[in-house]
């Protein structure tokens, strides 16, 4: 079952989630097996983390590597609320030229 993972850090900045991310694609982690979705959000002097993921276990894998990273940087994350997903809408897929699609799968694997 899907769930869906709400952090709330006391204070975490841009600069900090930046270098997180930073950190965690260092670490191979920057998209990580099981995340389905990632948003940070909120004021630049206190964002916030919505993730949604396949599993329970898929999550605490990943927080195997997130946290001592976190750790690293200072960022106390709290203690997450974490809830079952009832449903995810997205938008259709665009449907593309095969020279578009070569293109935009070209810039993902710059990132």
């Amino acid at each position: 079952m899907a769930i869906g993972i709400y952090f709330s850090p006391a204070a975490m900045s841009a600069e900090k989630y930046d270098e997180c991310i930073k950190l965690l694609k260092k670490a191979g982690a920057g998209n990580p097996a099981g995340r389905s979705y990632h948003a940070a959000f909120g004021p630049k002097d206190k964002l916030m983390v919505f993730d949604v993921w396949t599993s329970q276990a898929a999550f605490d894998k990943f927080g195997k590597t997130l946290m001592p990273i976190l750790k690293q940087l200072g960022v106390d994350s709290g203690q997450p609320s974490v809830m079952p997903v009832h449903k995810v809408i997205v938008p259709a897929a665009k449907v593309t030229s095969p020279k578009k699609q070569a293109k935009a799968s070209a810039r993902r694997q710059k990132q």
